[in-house]
């Protein structure tokens, strides 16, 4: 499968296509780079979203999960950039769990392009993130979109994810 390294903030990522979709973004360098035109398209915007420059990836994504993770990527990728939504929002969408919606997040196969950054715990609190650097990074990603990620106004009674 072609795979071409992006050099970033958080270090190098390395984006990966099959079947002209982007399925993969890992937090490693490209073992063996054979760069196609969807992948220097995928640098060229993960260079333009780390200058702040562009807001909405327009990149094809084909993530291999399951028809659930699916339904919550989705969702992700409807949050507009520089907002964010909590596990129990997007749960309540789909009708089911902040907690089943979190380890779909964690499941993300192309994070930052499926936006899992912009999913908070309950009133705001930052939970996990499976990039490298965890929660740093998470925040990173966040204040690079707003400086001041806020919530939306949410139900107070939700759990913690």
């Amino acid at each position: 499968m072609p795979e071409l390294t992006v050099n970033s903030p958080l270090g190098p990522l390395t984006l990966i296509e099959a079947d002209g979709a982007i399925i993969e973004l890992d937090w490693r360098r490209a073992v063996k780079e054979e760069p196609s035109k969807l992948l220097k398209t995928g640098k060229d915007e993960l260079e333009g979203y780390f200058s702040a420059e562009l807001k909405m990836f327009s990149l094809p994504v084909n993530p291999k999960g399951t028809a659930f993770q699916k339904q919550v990527w989705e969702q992700m990728v409807k949050i507009p950039y520089g907002q964010v939504l909590t596990y129990g929002n997007v749960a309540k969408t789909l009708s089911s769990s902040p907690r089943a919606v979190g380890t779909a997040c964690g499941r993300n196969p192309i994070p930052i392009i499926i936006p899992c950054h912009r999913i908070m715990g309950a009133n705001g609190k930052l939970t996990g993130y499976t990039g490298a650097g965890g929660t740093k990074t998470k925040s990173f990603l966040l204040d690079l979109e707003s400086h001041q990620a806020r919530l939306p106004l949410a139900d107070k009674s939700e759990s913690p994810s």
